[in-house]
């Protein structure tokens, strides 16, 4: 079972994921580009009541008050170019399916004419396939949804960039204000653009993955 009755492991979790290892793996047409995206949400500035101080030799940790104050929180939405690991990114205040809108508006000026179909890997919320969503897509035809299974982020390859962001700038979080901690996110994105890198997936991730499934055991 996959986490339940209602989302097993079957044969359509099977086609699923083996549909999205093709998108990561294949060749691409010249005029094709595959974005993996997601929200990292509830991202607090969380400024500290006494200046955190900087690590110091002598094995002296970066030392942190405990105490914070309120300022608000972001919403970073962004996509990962699965080729080459451009992250395109922008900060909202909300997440719903405005905002969502506006991040895919900002998309199609981003990327160049010549793609005619942008393929996005992402999980269904309504954020990301609402009316208003659907009505946008409507009128954009190079963009093709393409969704991942139910509790499957790991098939998001957005989501390993999000662990990378958390971990080289999130993890302690002390910013002076929202517009100080965007400032700091369009800074990584800035700096991982100028050396980015696609993560190393493989037609093998289909076996790994699906080693201990019923379906994959009886084909």
């Amino acid at each position: 079972m996959w986490l339940g009755q209602k989302h097993p492991r079957d044969a359509q979790f099977y086609a699923t994921v083996t549909h999205l290892i093709d998108l990561y793996t294949r060749p691409l047409h010249e005029d094709e580009l595959v974005l993996s995206y997601d929200e990292k949400t509830s991202l607090q500035p969380r400024p500290r009541l006494q200046k955190t101080k900087p690590a110091l030799p002598g094995h002296i940790p970066v030392r942190v008050e405990h105490e914070y104050r309120r300022a608000g929180a972001l919403q970073l939405f962004a996509a990962f170019d699965t080729r080459s690991g451009k992250v395109y990114g922008q900060c909202f205040d909300r997440k719903r399916q405005e905002e969502f809108i506006a991040f895919l508006s900002w998309l199609e000026q981003q990327v160049p004419a010549h793609i005619k179909t942008i393929h996005m890997i992402g999980d269904n919320l309504r954020v990301h396939s609402g009316k208003k969503v659907l009505q946008w897509l409507a009128d954009h035809p190079r963009f093709k949804f393409h969704f991942t299974p139910v509790h499957c982020s790991w098939m998001n390859q957005i989501e390993q960039w999000f662990s990378i962001l958390q971990r080289k700038r999130l993890r302690i979080a002390d910013f002076a204000s929202k517009d100080d901690l965007k400032s700091k996110i369009m800074q990584f994105i800035d700096q991982w653009n100028f050396r980015a890198h696609p993560f190393n997936w493989s037609t093998k991730s289909v076996a790994k993955i699906m080693a201990d499934s019923p379906c994959a055991l009886a084909a």
